[in-house]
């Protein structure tokens, strides 16, 4: 008789732990996609281009316009340098923020 009635428990415990965690599961899948949705309006303000006489060039975000003209600076001569262009003649042509 004990052996059923851990036999019966244990599966009730099973069938428990499953249904919180079919719960969990749901209620963080719903939350996340909240989060990724409403965390794209929270990136950087300011961006800026730099292209290179021959090559590819890069475009980056930076808190400020001196932060995204140096990393789109960077990201010219890195990706120019791969493309087989000019890495030495990336200028910054267009450097904004927005509101």
């Amino acid at each position: 008789m004990t052996g059923k009635t851990a036999r019966h428990c244990s599966s009730w415990v099973l069938l428990s732990l499953l249904a919180i965690n079919l719960a969990l599961t749901a209620g963080c899948a719903g939350k996340a996609a909240t989060a990724r949705y409403s965390a794209s309006n929270i990136g950087d303000s300011c961006y800026a281009k730099a292209l290179p006489t021959a090559g590819e060039g890069g475009l980056a975000w930076g808190s400020s316009l001196n932060m995204a003209r140096k990393k789109s600076l960077d990201n010219c001569i890195r990706y120019a340098g791969r493309s087989g262009g000019t890495p030495d003649t990336c200028k910054v042509v267009m450097a904004e923020c927005k509101n």
